[in-house]
Order: C-alpha cells, then structure tokens, then sequence
C-alpha cells in the first residue's frame, strides 16, 4: 500500500449535510432550548400544571424535529464460525436466528478454514462454495440477497441483505492480506468488504490469526499488518480505521494465559466465567496497545468456543499421545472466537466546522444487543459465535439511484422491454447492465438474463430509456420476476422494479413442458 502522509485523514463520513434548517436559525434554536433548560430548573415542585404543559409541547416539538432528522433502526446479525474444513450442516436456522421475531436487515458471516483442498478450491472458484451456497439456500427464501463476498483459501466472508436495502448499499469492494508463511500463504490473514449503507461507510473484516499461546503478541502484530496493508480505491475511506464503522470477527485465536487445564474447566463448568477474563490475551493486550482500545467488545459470558470433540459439547478429550518425538497435547478452552467493533472517534485535535458535523457524529449509533456461542453445532472442533446488533442510523438519501421497470406484458413469444431512468447522479459506465430475476434471486449473479444499457444514454437525468430483451432468452413457464440495474462501477444493484409476471409461453402450453428442478437448475421437461 502507498505510504502515508502527513495530510489528515477524510471524515468517513463527509458528505454533504442534508439538513433542512441553515446553521444560524439551527444556533439560535439550541440558544432557546439552552433558555428553556433554565426555566426549567427554575420552577418548583408545586408548579405541576406547568411541567405538563411543557412536557406536551417538548413531545409536539420531538414529534416535529422527526420529520426532518429522525434516525432508523436496522439489526445487524454477526457470525463467526471457525468450520474446520467440515461440510455445512443440513440446517442453518439456529445459527441465522431466522425463527426470532426481530427480523434482521444485515448478515455478515466469516468462516475459518473452509476445506480449501487443491481441487475443491478450484471448484470453488467457478461456482459458489458449499457454506456460500447453505447460507444463500436458506436466506434467499426469506428475501435475503447476497450483495457480497470474498473468499482467501480458507478465510470466507459473505455479506447479506434484506432486498429492500439492497438498492441503498452501494460503493461494494472487497480486499485480502495474507499472513500465513512471512505473507504468502493465505491459510492466516484478513478479508475485508467494505460497503456504504444508505449514505454511512461500514467495514467487515474478519481474520485467522496466529495459533498457539505463546503468539498473542504476533496476533497482534499481524491484525496490525492487516489494518495497514488493506486499502480500497474511495476517496474518503481508503484504509479500514477510516469507515465511521468497523466490524472485526474471527477465530482471532487468543488464549486464557497463566491457568492450568483443572482450573479452567472448574470455572467454566461452575459457571465462574469470570475468573478467566483478566487472563484472556485480548483484553490483557487491549490495556496495553492504544489501537485495540478503540475496539469496543461485549461481556464474555458464554462458554469458551475452543476446543470440543466434534459433535459433542465436551472439551478436548483426546488422550495425550506421544508420535515421532512430537506431543499431541490437550488443547486449553479459550475464547479464540470473537466479534469486536470500532466507531470511528474523532481525531485529536480535530474541530467541529460547523453544526452540520455535529449532527453527523450523532447519525449513527451501535449498540450491542445479544454476545453468544450456539453449542447446536458439533462439525468443528470451535462452536459459532454470534452477536447482534442495533445501529440508529440517519438515512443520508432514501431514493434509489435508477428507476427500472418492465413495460407491457413480457413472455418468450416476443421481444420485451425495460425502461430505466436516473435518478440521482452517480459513475454509470457501458457496462452497466439489467438483470432479469426470479422472486426470491441469492445474489446478482442469480440473473436469468440480461441486457446492457445504451451506451449514449447512460448518463440521462430525466429520460426514460428503453432497452429489449431478446424473446429467446425470456422463460417459456413463465413466473414472478423483477428487473434490477446493476451499476459495474459501484459493485452492487442501484435500482428494482416491482416484481411483475413474465406470462407463460405458447410454446409451452402446446409442448406441455413443466420444471423440473435438476441440481438445484430449473429444467424443463416434456410430461
């Protein structure tokens, strides 16, 4: 990566204030309310008429400023999974949560040592993985849409979305470090996507750090390397710490120091869990580097995640063996799978310009809601560990960039049309295309067809533009689908129609075709 210079850094968060009060009648409303405060304390307690009747004009006055800058709740799902080369199992309900009633807007999902065989790898690099594909099976249905991922050998970090965010997370890119070997094998280091959700930069990074418990201080030294080396080609957040919001997971494989195998297993057992913290590494390494203290992590009140026999909730049971002058020792319990996450302070000696900064420190809050381990699954020696979050974010536009719909009635006995406008500027390109999309699609490329937009039209404001699929392409059965504008430039899908009927085909009523779902591929066959 470039060297850093002298210069400070971009605000994550700089863009332009979208407030509809100006600065001065804003200064003047915060001079009233300071008045107000001081009235206040000034009344006394037999004054209770009062206070009721400021208190109703307080909640008229809250009920006002919500129309102009109140903020939105979205829930965040984090998982962290070290999967020991293992299969996904047959169902993954309890690890998504997905009978909770809270529904979730994000998933972010980071595995460890997904099987990254030579040959399965390679498989893997032309279609998606068996994690990637239990995950998108299960969430698709629910109206999930995988919007991203990266994979490094056996480092796999998968982002999901509700569909109805979709068109607001934009300004997708993905980065890898390797630290395994002196940085050249990717069995350890660091996957990252970063992503601006409705207007606010976040970060996903998820790490295989280092093993052993004589290396805390190399795990350190590493996830250092990682934030160093990784950048991304954005003006305003070209390294990880400058996202206004982090998200740092995985089997960062710090121990619990000093304790011996009998005294571990009596605290845990016995439930005293917190005899163990002032002894984990991490929070033992937090007190003494500056960099990690701006990581903030719940209360470890969960059993340590490492290690079991597999399909068991027993710790390491293994005897002790003795093999070519090598031992093979139990291994300690340890909490080596956390979920930490980082709000962008504000940089010493920074100053606050003006009052529309003010307010954008305060659009976005995190709070941490649930910090667990599911002991449901056994086909790794780690169990997964989860958290959930509440971010009160401050939606900084709530119109997708495109508008795209489907025009007439669509069916494979003719060409169709699809008309686009934009709405709002943004670095359209020739390759730009519209994808064609079942109800219930896993991710962008779940497309059945597509078509590119007009090259000497891609930057229209106003104009409707019209574009054609060809009929050949179009499903004989018919269905319910949705088109989606898929900009090459900012990585992610920037508009969705409605979802609209592609009619069946006279073709196939005449030849009697029906589907048949053949590896998980729609086919059609005769009755």
């Amino acid at each position: 990566m470039d060297e850093e210079t002298d210069s400070p850094r971009s605000r994550s968060d700089s863009t332009a204030s979208t407030a509809s009060l100006p600065g001065a009648g804003r200064l003047l409303l915060r001079q009233r309310v300071s008045q107000l405060l001081a009235c206040v304390e000034d009344l006394s307690a037999e004054e209770s008429e009062i206070h009721a009747q400021v208190s109703r004009t307080l909640d008229e006055a809250f009920l006002l400023c919500g129309l102009w800058s109140g903020t939105d709740p979205f829930r965040l799902h984090v998982v962290t999974w070290n999967v020991g080369t293992a299969e996904p199992p047959s169902d993954v309900t309890s690890l998504l949560e997905l009978d909770s009633q809270d529904a979730v807007d994000l998933y972010a999902i980071g595995l460890q040592e997904v099987n990254a065989a030579p040959v399965r790898f390679i498989v893997d690099l032309v279609y998606e993985d068996s994690w990637s594909q239990a995950f998108m099976t299960s969430l698709a249905p629910m109206g999930y849409v995988k919007v991203s991922s990266i994979r490094m050998q056996g480092l796999l970090l998968l982002i999901f979305s509700r569909l109805t965010h979709v068109p607001f997370i934009q300004d997708i890119q993905t980065t890898f470090t390797r630290t395994g070997i002196f940085g050249y094998w990717g069995n350890k280091g660091g996957v990252s996507v970063r992503l601006s959700f409705y207007g606010h930069m976040l970060c996903f990074l998820n790490c295989h750090l280092a093993a052993h418990m004589q290396y805390a201080t190399q795990r350190v030294d590493e996830f250092e390397y990682i934030l160093d080396s990784q950048d991304f080609d954005m003006h305003n957040t070209p390294h990880v710490l400058d996202h206004r919001l982090v998200f740092w997971f995985g089997d960062l494989n710090f121990r619990i120091a000093d304790h011996g195998m009998h005294f571990l297993r009596s605290a845990i057992n016995s439930n005293r869990l917190n005899l163990l913290w002032d002894r984990d590494q991490l929070t033992m390494m937090k007190k003494k580097e500056a960099f990690l203290q701006e990581f903030e992590e719940g209360p470890l009140t969960f059993r340590p995640t490492y290690k079991f026999d597999r399909f068991s909730e027993n710790y390491d049971t293994r005897p002790q063996k003795t093999w070519l002058g090598f031992n093979s020792k139990k291994r300690k319990p340890a909490w080596t799978d956390r979920i930490l996450w980082r709000v962008k302070p504000k940089e010493n000696g920074e100053e606050r310009t003006n009052l529309e900064d003010e307010d954008d420190e305060l659009s976005l809050k995190v709070s941490q809601d649930t910090y667990t381990c599911n002991m449901d699954y056994g086909v790794s020696d780690h169990k997964p560990v989860i958290s959930t979050f509440r971010l009160e974010l401050k939606k900084k536009f709530g119109t997708p960039l495109v508008r795209v719909s489907a025009e007439g009635e669509w069916s494979a006995d003719h060409d169709a049309i699809a008309t686009y406008s934009i709405l709002e500027p943004f670095p359209s390109s020739t390759w730009d295309w519209i994808g064609l999309y079942k109800t219930g699609f896993k991710s962008p490329r779940d497309y059945v067809t597509y078509t590119w937009v007009k090259d000497d039209e891609v930057s229209s404001s106003d104009e409707i533009v019209k574009v054609y699929m060809s009929k050949e392409e179009i499903p004989l059965l018919g269905g319910e689908y949705m088109l989606c504008y898929y900009s090459s430039n900012m990585q992610s899908i920037v508009g969705i129609s409605p979802p609209f009927q592609v009619q069946e085909s006279k073709a196939a009523i005449e030849q009697g075709l029906v589907p048949e779902n053949i590896n998980g591929l729609d086919k059609l066959t005769a009755k």
